[in-house]
């Protein structure tokens, strides 16, 4: 059984493709299109749909569009226009929206959206690209092959959690800035009685939404720019988390309240983008942060109350916070926590497929609609579930003659390593020796953060590498990079090290530096002597433990910093050819691509 989920409606999106309960592929449009985050999140860029993403997954599973049994589209437009039994009234749409009377609507263009989205499934059919239409042809277009399915947002986030994790029973929170009406649900799930809502919080009221509206303030851009607030909140002091706390109330149930926020009357008038950062805008910055961490640590404890289970998974934009989840696992609220990387909207399209797989394979009714406010279990056990997600090199991948083909095209210069020790060796003394270089190897990454597929890598000894990095990437000046180290030299490095049995692969948790080694490691530390970490483990990505374990071998340090290879204002390079533009677009020293090093003259 063949099942493709789709996650299209706002941003990010991405396509995912599940076969017989085995997750085959998932990638995010951008690293196609190579615009960041696929599209803008607006009423009229719905109709989009991530054609190269479902060109990619379908590809990698060697079939077609023809031979998928079910689509799962992360979005339910039922739900949105709070219709009955699946039926859809739309009403008309006026040329100007603008212009008109809202209608009761929350926006004078959700008519258009809703539109857009409830006509995917003509959409799919009929709207791929010409250079890609071989894949998607079907023999009567008219009648598809595949049954379509329309799943709530939020439900697709949190099977996106579950039926990823390395757990056979949890608790599940998922933290967005909002689906259809949710913004946060709550759950629990178990392979032996399924999965039951606990609630949700609706519209208004969002912990995403007040990040953002915090990130543009700051005079970032929001549901692209929040991990830069996230940053900046550890320059600042909390000065203004009074002001902000007045403004979010937490009630029973897990529910909580967000009141119209005046960031102007409380931190001053919003920062133009590229203006100076003052000293009030680290403070506002701090105290969001904090104001966050503090009503995602309450509703954890009333989670953990109501559902008596030790272990606790996530998903949602806001999950993507690591300093938030670092809190959270250090108030032990859950014995371990587990975070799907691809947390944002485009692991939706993950969550769609999982949970249509998972239905489709354990009961013998067709799926029904999903709405996940339903009380009683709304997924069936699946006692047999044969996935987990122990990496995330879900994404494209190009063996050694694709890469060669490019290099010799692209009549760049390069040199061969026969084996893969030869091949670490070579790499790790280039980075010993100070030098930047473009790491590409395997299949890339499926979700926002660099994971040692698709990096850029350095030294952190010395302590200009963070600027140099961020230099490279025409970063700002307070950004840090992250450090990444084989998982079991994570103890001799990094504190609490046995959280979460002192594994952090995704890079989704920040740790504190061990005592005296922060100044071994200066350019991996941020502000406030933390670092987002990520651990490697052999089997999951052996090249990249190799070369740390090679670099460790020459300088005493097992550890690299690692930021994502690309270039201001582009995705993460997915092609060969992307990462060949990258490299002499940028002061990087080599690119060490498959079993190939570039090197530029010096």
């Amino acid at each position: 059984m063949i099942t493709l989920g789709i996650n299209a409606a706002f941003h990010d999106s991405a396509a995912a493709l599940v076969v017989d309960g085995i997750v085959v592929a998932a990638a995010e449009e951008e690293r196609f299109t190579r615009i960041k985050h696929g599209k803008r999140p607006l009423p009229f860029t719905a109709w989009e749909l991530p054609f190269n993403a479902i060109d990619f997954c379908l590809r990698q599973a060697g079939t077609t569009l023809a031979e998928v049994d079910h689509v799962a589209y992360s979005f339910d437009p039922a739900v949105f226009l709070n219709g009955r039994d699946g039926e859809l009234s739309l009403p008309e749409l006026p040329l100007r929206p603008e212009t008109q009377a809202q209608g009761g609507w929350e926006n004078p263009w959700d008519p258009l959206f809703a539109a857009y989205v409830a006509n995917a499934p003509d959409q799919l059919v009929d709207g791929a690209p010409h250079h890609l239409q071989r894949r998607f042809m079907l023999a009567d277009r008219r009648r598809p092959p595949y049954r379509w399915h329309f799943v709530d947002h939020h439900a697709c986030h949190q099977a996106s959690a579950f039926l990823a994790a390395p757990f056979d029973r949890c608790a599940v929170m998922t933290l967005d800035g909002r689906g259809e009406r949710a913004t946060t649900t709550y759950g629990r799930w178990s392979a032996e009685q399924g999965y039951w809502p606990l609630g949700e919080v609706t519209m208004p009221n969002s912990l995403g939404l007040f990040y953002e509206q915090i990130t543009t303030h700051l005079g970032f851009l929001h549901s692209s720019d929040e991990y830069k607030v996230m940053a900046l909140a550890a320059m600042g002091r909390p000065t203004l988390a009074d002001a902000l706390r007045q403004h979010i109330r937490v009630g029973r149930d897990g529910q909580y309240r967000v009141a119209p926020l005046d960031l102007a009357s409380i931190a001053g008038p919003q920062r133009s983008r590229g203006a100076d950062m003052l000293a009030r805008h680290f403070d506002l910055a701090a105290s969001a942060q904090v104001v966050l961490e503090e009503t995602v640590l309450e509703i954890a404890r009333w989670l953990r109350r109501a559902t008596a289970e030790p272990y606790l998974t996530m998903a949602g934009g806001v999950a993507l916070n690591c300093v938030m989840n670092a809190k959270l696992r250090d108030a032990r609220i859950f014995d371990r926590i587990w975070i799907q990387p691809a947390a944002g909207d485009a692991g939706t399209a993950l969550g769609a497929a999982l949970w249509v797989d998972s239905e489709a394979r354990t009961t013998t009714a067709p799926p029904a609609r999903n709405d996940p406010s339903k009380s009683g279990a709304v997924l069936a056990p699946d006692r047999k579930r044969r996935w987990h997600m122990a990496h995330a090199y879900l994404g494209p991948g190009y063996d050694d003659a694709e890469i060669e083909q490019a290099l010799s095209w692209a009549k760049v210069p390069f040199t061969r390593h026969g084996s893969d020790a030869e091949l670490v060796a070579a790499t790790a003394r280039i980075l010993a020796s100070d030098r930047m270089i473009g790491w590409y190897q395997g299949r890339m990454e499926f979700g926002p953060r660099a994971l040692g597929a698709r990096s850029i890598l350095a030294s952190p000894i010395d302590p200009m590498m963070q600027a140099r990095l961020n230099e490279l990437k025409d970063r700002e000046d307070f950004r840090p990079v992250a450090p990444a180290l084989p998982q079991e030299d994570m103890a001799a490095w990094f504190s609490p090290a046995a959280a979460n049995d002192g594994a952090s692969p995704f890079m989704l948790f920040v740790y504190d530096v061990a005592p005296g080694q922060s100044t071994r490691i200066p350019s991996a530390c941020h502000t406030d002597r933390t670092a987002r970490v990520q651990t490697v483990q052999a089997d999951t990505n052996p090249r990249f433990h190799a070369l740390l374990r090679a670099f460790g071998a020459l300088t005493g340090v097992p550890v690299l910093v690692n930021t994502s290879f690309n270039v201001r204002g582009e995705p993460i390079v997915c092609t060969p050819r992307d990462a060949i533009e990258a490299f002499y677009s940028t002061p990087l020293d080599a690119l060490v691509i498959g079993s190939f090093i570039v090197e530029k003259s010096t």
